[in-house]
C-alpha cells in the first residue's frame, strides 16, 4: 500500500509506522521531522508542519495515496484542512478518535460502538466527537472515504502508564514508590480499566488499512484484559520490585487541589470503569487479538525506563504537591478525630 501518515512518531503510530515500513510499504511520513530518525531511512519524509496548507499541498501535489491517516488532528477546523488537502487524493482517510468520548457516566458498562458519545466533563473528548461528526457528514454526504479508530489508553516502551501524574509524565511517580513513598490513585482503586500495548493496537489498525468493510466505520481497538487500578499499580511496583503504598483521594478533590485538568483526564475518564466489547474488530480483521498481557510487558516498559535517562522525566512540582495532598487528608483525619 502506498500510505501517508501525519504525524507518525507518536506512541500510537510509531508502532504502525515501524511494522508497515518493515513489511515493505510505500510508507510517506508528514511530520517536521525532529524524531523520524527512529525509522532508518525506511520511509519517505515530506518535512512541513501541517499547518502549512500551501506548503504541504505542494508537497502532495503529484502524490496519490491508498490511505491517509491523521495522528494529530483534535478540533474540527484541523480536519477541514484535511478534506481541502486529501480530497480526491486518498481511498481511505483514518481519523484516530479516542474511547474517552463514550458516554460520561456510562448507561451500561460494556462499550461498543454503539455506546453513546457524550463527556461533559473533558473538552478534548468533545472536540474528538465534534471531528467524527464532521468526518461522517462528508461520509452520507459526499461518500468521503472515512474510517474513524478509538484507541483507549495505549502504551508503549517509553512511558510507564498511570491514572495520576503530572505534567512531565508518570516517572515522578514511577520514582515515588522507588523512593518507598506513598502514591496517589483515584478513587479506591476498584475501578476497571483497559491497557493496550502500541504493538497490539498496530495489528488491529493495519488491518482496517484498506480494509473495504472499514468504510463509513468507527471502529475501537482495545485489548480484551480487564484490570483494577489496584492491579495496575500493583503490577508497576512488582516490576519495580518495590512495595506498593497507595494512597486513594477521590477524583473530585484531586481536580478541587490541582491545576492539572484532572476533571477531564479523571472524573471525563480514568476514574469511570470501562469494559470494551471488541467484536466489531474482530470480525472487520479476522485473527485480530491482543497478545501482550500487561503484568508482563509492564516488565520491558519499566525497565526501559529505568535503563534509558531520557525517560527519567522528574517532576518536582508534582511531587510536592503529592506530598501536600497526603499531608493535607492525614490532618483532616486527626482534626475529625480530635
Amino acid at each position: 500500500m502506498k500510505v501517508l501518515f501525519i504525524g507518525g512518531t507518536g506512541t500510537i503510530s510509531t508502532a504502525i509506522s515501524k511494522k508497515l515500513a518493515e513489511d515493505g510499504h510505500d510508507l510517506y511520513l508528514l511530520n517536521r521531522g525532529s524524531r523520524n530518525n527512529i525509522f532508518s531511512g525506511q520511509v519517505k519524509e515530506l518535512i512541513a508542519d501541517i499547518s502549512e496548507e500551501e506548503k504541504v499541498a505542494e508537497l502532495i501535489k503529484d502524490l496519490d495515496f491508498d490511505v491517509v491517516a491523521d495522528f494529530i488532528a483534535f478540533v474540527p477546523e484541523q480536519l477541514k484542512r484535511d478534506y481541502r488537502l486529501f480530497k480526491g487524493k486518498t481511498k481511505q482517510f483514518i481519523f484516530i478518535s479516542s474511547a474517552s468520548a463514550y458516554q460520561k457516566p456510562l448507561s451500561d458498562f460494556r462499550i461498543t460502538e454503539g455506546t453513546p458519545l457524550a463527556n461533559p466533563y473533558w473538552e478534548y473528548s468533545r472536540n474528538k466527537i465534534a471531528c467524527e461528526d464532521y468526518l461522517m457528514k462528508l461520509y452520507r454526504e459526499e461518500g468521503f472515504p472515512v474510517t474513524i479508530v478509538r484507541p483507549s489508553h495505549t502504551y508503549d516502551e517509553k512511558n510507564v502508564p498511570l491514572g495520576v501524574h503530572g505534567a512531565n509524565g508518570s516517572y515522578q511517580v514511577v520514582k515515588r514508590m522507588l523512593e518507598g513513598k506513598k502514591v496517589l490513585i483515584q478513587g479506591d482503586g476498584t475501578s476497571l480499566w483497559t491497557m493496550t500495548h502500541n504493538s497490539d493496537f498496530a495489528k488491529g489498525f493495519i488491518g482496517l488499512m484498506g480494509n473495504i468493510h472499514a468504510i463509513g466505520e468507527a471502529v475501537q481497538i482495545t485489548s480484551d484484559e480487564t484490570l483494577t487500578w489496584n492491579q495496575i499499580y500493583k503490577a508497576i511496583a512488582d516490576a519495580l520490585g518495590v512495595e506498593l503504598k497507595p494512597y486513594y483521594v477521590s477524583s473530585e478533590f484531586l481536580d478541587a487541589a490541582s491545576t492539572e485538568d484532572f476533571k477531564g483526564a479523571l472524573i471525563g475518564d480514568k476514574a469511570n470503569s470501562v469494559v470494551f466489547d471488541n467484536s466489531k474488530i474482530k470480525r472487520l480483521v479476522p485473527g485480530f487479538t491482543c497478545t501482550k498481557r500487561f503484568d508482563q510487558q509492564v516488565k520491558e516498559t519499566v525497565n526501559y525506563v529505568l535503563s534509558h535517562p531520557e525517560c527519567q522525566k522528574e517532576d518536582i512540582v508534582f511531587d510536592r504537591w503529592c506530598d501536600k495532598v497526603i499531608d493535607a487528608l492525614d490532618n483532616a483525619v486527626k482534626a475529625i478525630k480530635g
